[in-house]
């Protein structure tokens, strides 16, 4: 499984291929910022961001892309720009036809340190040992994007093995509906109660 991880950024948008399976060594394919300049207009620098990624999947033709779930931050600026990068880079993912997997930054952390408290350096120095690194990758950014794909060709297997079981119980005849009521087995409407359309009998005059 290859694996193209992306920590979504406009002025550092951390990129990062790593290739293995889950309970065996990983090895890291390549690792990289793709960058833009904070005075550009937003245009052009989400033109940057797609390119850097494309140039990304043309060179190492991942079969997963793996990018950080947004979440809230105080700084609405600094969330909108990520979102945007975000959106660009499952954009290009989505042209060609590749999985993408959302992971959130907790997630990530719990996976390659077992903490999802852990702080950058935590994660980057996890990141070094278990691809076999001389050093932590460099900016922070670079290193992200290595756990993020760390975080998915681990977690993968159990995501599939959970779709597949979902999709198997859809399949399964008597299996509940998803809209529409149902009647309960052995349990019977009595004539006249709510929600039956059966009408009161009516005796000598009286209604029962």
């Amino acid at each position: 499984m290859r694996v193209l991880g992306i920590d979504p950024g406009l002025t550092r948008c951390g990129v990062g291929v790593v290739e293995g399976v889950a309970g065996r060594p990983l090895t890291m394919i390549g690792v990289g910022v793709v960058r833009t300049s904070s005075d550009a207009e937003l245009g052009d620098r989400l033109v940057a961001v797609e390119r850097g990624i494309e140039q990304w999947l043309d060179e190492h033709d991942p079969g997963y892309v793996a990018v950080e779930r947004v979440f809230a931050q105080h700084n609405v600026r600094t969330v909108m720009g990520t979102a945007q990068a975000s959106a660009v880079a499952m954009l290009c993912a989505a042209r060609r036809g590749i999985p993408v997997a959302l992971h959130t930054p907790s997630e990530v952390k719990a996976a390659v340190t077992g903490s999802g408290r852990a702080d950058k350096a935590q994660v980057g120095a996890m990141v070094t040992r278990l691809l076999r690194l001389d050093a932590p990758p460099k900016p922070a950014d670079a290193a992200d994007a290595l756990a993020l794909a760390i975080c998915h060709i681990w977690r993968a297997p159990a995501q599939n093995r959970l779709q597949q079981a979902v999709a198997a119980h859809r399949r399964t005849p008597g299996a509940p509906r998803a809209s529409g009521a149902s009647r309960t087995p052995g349990v019977s409407r009595t004539p006249g109660a709510p929600g039956t359309s059966a009408t009161p009998r009516t005796l000598k005059g009286r209604t029962a």
